[in-house]
């Protein structure tokens, strides 16, 4: 059966227009069937300081008021989305732009306020990615793009962590099929030091991640991007690999193992 490969493209990537061109061109090159997981919080932030409603983040997770939650789906489901759906028409895949309300494509319920409250933030339980959806989409040729708001089935949206988004579509498809989910940001991989190009942590298992969380070299969005890979694995994910959008194609990146 042939491979799904789920890919997730980070906020940075999607706040730069030459970036993002870049990856659009790579990810529609790349060959088999494929789904794409976009962020953009800073074009969110953006907006939520031109509206002067505050931005609150706790490890790289966004605090979701409904003011706040108005802002992200005006800028999640529309603006980003359909930036990225319009550029992938225009590169020749077929895709179509998702919420998790969208065909029922993503249900959630609301974080309980204890220990910490994120307001109108989402969990995503393993059966609410809708895989027959996926299934149905991909066997027709269609290429799902997936924002970060899903539902509650009640009709109330929420806001999800997009690499929470990625590692549940991934699970999701991979009951139909084989799947590897990929992130792709503006970092070669998980770097043991920023400003050192050649730092790069070829390989994470759970003993190292929680090394590198000690010594705070993981730390802000990079902690859920981790999570995230490794319940991916849990759940019947192939594979995971954090690696530079413009490093689609290769091999180069940081693997995620369990062992």
């Amino acid at each position: 059966m042939e491979t799904v490969k789920v890919i997730k493209i980070g906020g940075n990537v999607v706040d730069n227009p030459e970036a993002l061109a870049r990856f659009i061109n790579d990810f529609v090159k790349l060959p088999g069937r494929k789904i794409l997981v976009h962020g953009g919080g800073k074009e969110a932030t953006r907006l939520s300081t031109r509206l002067e409603i505050p931005t609150t983040m706790i490890e790289g997770r966004r605090v979701t008021s409904r003011e706040t939650l108005d802002v992200v789906t005006m800028v999640y489901a529309g603006l980003v989305n359909k930036r990225i759906v319009s550029m992938l028409q225009a590169a020749g895949c077929n895709a179509i732009g998702l919420t998790g309300a969208d065909a029922n494509a993503i249900t959630a319920t609301r974080r309980p306020a204890e220990p910490v409250d994120y307001g109108f933030v989402g969990d995503i339980s393993p059966e609410g990615v809708n895989s027959a959806l996926i299934a149905s989409l991909l066997d027709a040729g269609i290429t799902p793009v997936y924002c970060a708001i899903t539902h509650d089935g009640h009709g109330t949206l929420l806001n999800c962590n997009a690499d929470t988004i990625a590692s549940s579509v991934a699970v999701g498809a991979s009951r139909v099929s084989p799947t590897e989910l990929i992130f792709c940001f503006e970092q070669p991989g998980v770097m043991e030091d920023l400003d050192r190009p050649d730092s790069l942590i070829p390989l994470i298992t759970p003993e190292v991640y929680a090394d590198l969380r000690a010594r705070g070299v993981v730390n802000k969005g990079m902690i859920p991007k981790i999570d995230n890979a490794f319940k991916a694995i849990d759940s019947g994910v192939e594979s995971v690999t954090i690696k530079h959008s413009d490093a689609l194609s290769t091999d180069r990146g940081t693997v995620i193992r369990k062992n």
